[in-house]
């Protein structure tokens, strides 16, 4: 249908830009001779990861087990779970996508859950390929980069029912930095964490031959992280305030925006939007006020979000009427992703295809 047609509030993938984002991050992680993995939780989209399979990733992160279990069904059978899997539930379902023939790789930061995972392993008579998780700047999961991680890797070294096969982080800490150079540096202290561990582990004789970065921002210098095997990038696809404001990326690389329509101007300078919430997500951003801007106008921002209201702020000298119908840039994507169905694939102004959300709300 004409994109005129479309009802509010709707989801848009601008199909050109994302296949450009796709095929661009490939090409940077071809050039740097390193595996591209990308995080399939921002766009929980079966049709965009055979897209990313097809132009060069090796295999698909994922946020969960249920992500992993929708892939699988897919035909997907190669997946990082970027998660630790805690409970005999979590580990029945690890069990499953293993039996049935997944290349299954997962992570931890603790000894006890590589434990259980070794007894999993031993129980099916193979060693399960892990990664253990870094804290290179984030201060989220991880121990600390050099002794603090290789201690934790010599004691699961002699887990019979794993194999501790890489060190992976994530620099989501670079979302924080306010320039290209910042971004620049915090590249080189996520992969050079890892490195500085692996070499100390070498010393004992044990060999990692995995180094996994990801943070969509970073991996804009892929080529420069020496030492890194792999990249995990998962926001690149569609683009977003969080990485424009950090210079990251340009307006031309912003796949997605949401079409929303004007329903009241009650008073000058505010005009309210049938998006609110529930369509937006609640995320902020350090960098900018709001929730949103117009991708014709970044002085007009969604202010304020009610569930089903969104309430902008109109800058003097613009004017918005009843009915006009507005498309917005989010702050996050991967979170506006997981508040729909459905997205709305946009191609001159046409409306080509409908891309499924497969994994949503695959919080488990």
């Amino acid at each position: 249908m004409d994109l005129s047609e479309l009802d509010t509030p709707a989801v848009l993938i601008d199909l050109d830009i994302l296949e450009r984002n796709i095929k661009w991050t490939a090409e940077l992680a071809r050039r740097a001779g390193v595996k591209l993995r990308p995080h399939f939780k921002t766009h929980k989209s079966i049709w965009i990861a055979r897209k990313q399979l097809e132009y060069g990733a090796c295999g698909l992160t994922v946020a969960k087990l249920g992500e992993a279990e929708v892939l699988a069904d897919s035909g997907v059978e190669d997946l990082l779970i970027a998660f630790p899997l805690v409970g005999e539930a979590k580990l029945g379902r690890l069990r499953a996508l293993i039996d049935r023939g997944i290349k299954v790789t997962v992570s931890t930061d603790h000894a006890a859950i590589a434990a259980d995972i070794s007894r999993l392993g031993e129980s099916l008579n193979r060693r399960i390929t892990m990664y253990i998780d870094v804290n290179t700047g984030l201060n989220r999961c991880g121990g600390e980069p050099g002794e603090e991680t290789a201690a934790l890797i010599r004691q699961m070294a002699g887990m019979p029912g794993v194999e501790v096969r890489g060190l992976m982080t994530h620099g989501g800490h670079a979302y924080g930095k306010k320039s290209l150079s910042e971004l620049r540096e915090a590249a080189a202290e996520e992969v050079g964490g890892l490195v500085q561990t692996k070499e100390l582990l070498e010393k004992s004789g044990i060999r990692i031959p995995e180094i996994s970065v990801g943070s969509t921002p970073t991996s804009k210098f892929i080529a420069e992280q020496t030492g890194a095997t792999e990249t995990r990038p998962g926001a690149y696809v569609f683009g977003d305030i969080s990485q424009l404001e950090i210079g990251s990326i340009t307006m031309d690389e912003l796949a997605m925006s949401i079409l929303a329509t004007v329903v009241s101007t009650p008073r000058p300078g505010t005009a309210i939007i049938d998006a609110g919430s529930k369509t937006f997500s609640s995320d902020t951003n350090p960098h900018r006020p709001g929730y949103g801007f117009l991708r014709s106008d970044p002085s007009v921002y969604i202010e304020r979000l009610s569930e089903e209201h969104g309430i902008v702020k109109v800058p003097e000298g613009v004017q918005l009427s009843i009915g006009d119908r507005l498309e917005f840039i989010p702050n996050h994507c991967c979170t506006v992703t997981n508040l729909h169905d459905t997205l709305h694939g946009v191609r001159d102004r046409m409306v080509e295809r409908l891309i499924a959300v497969d994994a949503r709300g695959c919080i488990q």
